[in-house]
């Protein structure tokens, strides 16, 4: 059945992902037109879509008044995400596409970051993007967004407003197939600790409920704990040292997914543990400690980049700013694989151990124009874009 943007706008109920967030209703017929490469992205993950609200949506005008609405900024991560959109917004204040770039950081508040939201609502910003701290907490306030008529767009962490645009990866599959990986790794057999990321943040319930669900096709993996590192290097470090100190039988696997692998590996050293397998999202400080002690560092993961997720977001962004009307309100975006045999062709020179705020750019685009358009009903080149441009991990190094 296809519902009508009109009946979208009027409230319909959207969901949240099926790897285990509450079920709502969606209407997974969405992705059927999509190519394989993009419907490949929604495995286990359509009970939340619904058609786009901004096929008839009155759109600003240029210049437009960029405005970024951050929960938590307080990890190399988000600042890097922060850093690579303000430049490729920078390139359009340089065209005059831009008249402004504005950033509010509610530092993990959900009632913050709604004042600040609804501030820039009164300042008339022409659009807001976000990462969310909440899947439905700033909903009121997404909506207050849309009837000003400002498009709201989010990265990193859909919410449940049926007046966002959802710009995200499948964390519920990614949470899955690393959880599968290193129990394959590890033979089926062994005992392993969760490092989840901030508490309530809209994709942890995703990548947790993804794990668990892998980790019971496995019944000889036993979780001996569970800790939350927040995605933060010192925090991860402190927990995991206490996981094992607590910790008396030998841990085989690390299952994290943040960019704190290093850290991990670390921890196991200073603790005179064995090195276990770890997975996550690679970095340029990992990539380091991997380079300087191969025989410590053992990884299977993804490349979950700032400066990706960053450009996605604006790609999408300008796309719905200017008409090429999205086909629906949740547009998937990959997480390239990294495997420790490939670990050599990620590395570069200026990625030591200390390199925390240096993480790898792909080396071709994960997510080709001619991919991308085939989220819009009336694609178009984003103008003054181009990978090609994107400056390298070491880039300015």
């Amino acid at each position: 059945m296809k519902i009508s943007a009109r009946t979208l706008a009027a409230g319909a109920v959207l969901a949240a992902l099926a790897w285990g967030c509450p079920a709502q209703a969606g209407d997974p017929t969405l992705i059927n037109g999509l190519p394989p490469e993009l419907t490949a992205l929604y495995d286990g993950a359509t009970d939340n879509l619904q058609p786009s609200a901004y096929d008839s949506f009155a759109l600003p005008a240029k210049p437009w008044k960029w405005c970024h609405s951050e929960s938590y900024q307080g990890n190399p991560w988000r600042v890097s995400l922060t850093n690579e959109l303000k430049r490729l917004v920078d390139v359009y204040k340089a065209k005059g596409f831009v008249s402004d770039f504005e950033l509010s950081d509610s530092n993990g508040d959900t009632s913050r970051q709604i004042s600040q939201i609804r501030a820039f609502i009164d300042k008339k910003c022409s659009i807001i993007t976000s990462v969310a701290g909440s899947s439905t907490g700033l909903n009121d306030a997404i909506e207050a967004s849309y009837k000003a008529g400002i498009p709201f767009v989010t990265i990193s962490s859909s919410v449940t407003s049926p007046y966002a645009i959802n710009v995200d990866s499948n964390y519920g599959r990614w949470g899955y197939d690393m959880a599968k990986a290193l129990a394959t790794a590890l033979g089926g057999k062994g005992n392993i600790v969760l490092v989840e990321g901030i508490a309530g943040a809209p994709i942890v319930a995703q990548e947790r409920a993804g794990a668990d669900k892998a980790l019971k096709e496995f019944p000889g993996i036993k979780v001996v704990r569970t800790v939350n590192g927040n995605w933060t290097a010192n925090v991860t470090k402190t927990v995991i040292l206490q996981a094992l100190a607590t910790t008396p039988q030998k841990i085989d696997g690390v299952w994290t997914t943040g960019s704190e692998s290093r850290v991990v590996a670390e921890a196991f050293t200073e603790a005179k543990r064995p090195a276990p397998i770890i997975t996550g999202s690679t970095s340029g400080d990992a990539l380091g400690y991997w380079h300087a002690h191969a025989d410590r560092y053992r990884f299977e993961g993804h490349g979950v980049l700032p400066a990706w997720n960053s450009e996605a977001l604006f790609r999408v962004s300008v796309a719905l700013l200017e008409g090429q009307q999205p086909k629906l309100n949740t547009i998937m975006i990959p997480i390239p694989e990294v495997h420790g045999a490939d670990l050599g062709k990620w590395y570069q020179p200026c990625m030591t151990p200390d390199a925390v705020s240096t993480f790898p750019v792909p080396p071709t685009d994960p997510m080709p124009e001619a991919l991308l358009a085939d989220y819009f009903k009336k694609p178009a080149a984003v103008a003054g874009y181009a990978y090609a441009d994107v400056p390298g991990a070491c880039a300015g190094k």
